[in-house]
């Protein structure tokens, strides 16, 4: 009975939260050229990543996700882009920029890792 309930468990279908792929797919082409110090991406990405990171934050949280645990992390994630899109504006080092957007990969990371309950 066990093993069933186990199984059941994992046969369920994720919930779809539209937001957080939303941003994953902009993050997610931002982050890997800046891994390779290509920062043009950040740069051209940055403000739409403020504004994704936002729009996920205000979203409806689905089933499957802890709103008690997620808000604080997406609060952190917003903050993050308020200082990247800030620091682009401010024409900063690609340096400078890289640990930023590492930064917030690593937040957006601990966002999908922790939020599923």
């Amino acid at each position: 009975m066990l093993l069933l309930s186990v199984m059941l468990t994992y046969a369920q279908p994720k919930a779809n939260w539209k937001e957080m792929h939303d941003f994953h797919g902009v993050m997610s082409k931002t982050f890997h050229p800046a891994e390779e110090n290509d920062l043009g991406p950040l740069k051209e990405n940055s403000a739409e990543l403020l504004t994704l990171a936002k729009a996920w934050q205000q979203s409806k949280v689905p089933q499957g996700y802890d709103r008690q645990v997620t808000d604080p992390i997406l609060d952190k994630l917003v903050q993050q882009f308020v200082e990247i899109q800030a620091a682009v504006k401010a024409k900063k080092s690609d340096p400078e920029l890289k640990k930023m957007i590492t930064e917030a990969h690593d937040i957006f990371h601990e966002l999908m890792e922790k939020c599923k309950k």
